[in-house]
């Protein structure tokens, strides 16, 4: 008896079930990925600066919602694999991608598009894009609700 309350509870709870998808989704996209020899987050940071080249770090981090020390690490390992470089203008360190990295962003939308695949055959293409929104909305209502206390 008690383990059902404890599933139940789990399964009507925002925090786990987003863990949950979390997971889920993380190992799909690490499989669509594979053939590109990328993570999906550096393949996500090379069309970003790609789409906006000369884009800073701290612009970076508040486009990826991550910790601007967390993108300097990738930004440096980007840079090592020669897939990214920055040029200094005054304090900021602006991106641009490569010509190895723009050779590169055929298989880095392909892997993208395969793992939108995935997920949209198992709940559709317009669920799947409405409930990415959805999630989005939440996050900006919770991170602006954080911020004014």
């Amino acid at each position: 008896m008690r383990r059902d309350r404890i599933e139940e509870f789990l399964k009507e709870c925002l925090f786990f079930t987003v863990k949950k998808l979390d997971r889920i989704l993380d190992k799909l996209a690490e499989e669509s990925f594979r053939s590109t020899g990328l993570s999906p987050t550096y393949g996500f940071i090379i069309l970003a600066v790609h789409e906006k080249p000369g884009i800073s770090q701290k612009e970076l981090a508040e486009l990826l919602h991550t910790a601007p020390s967390t993108i300097t690490r990738f930004v440096e390992k980007l840079q090592f694999k020669g897939l990214l470089y920055s040029e200094q203008s005054g304090k900021h360190s602006l991106l641009y991608v490569t010509e190895e990295g723009v050779a590169m962003l055929v298989k880095i939308n392909e892997a993208w598009d395969d793992l939108y695949r995935k997920y949209a055959d198992i709940v559709g293409e317009d669920e799947g894009d409405g409930l990415a929104k959805q999630i989005d909305d939440i996050g900006d209502q919770l991170s602006k609700m954080n911020r004014n206390r």
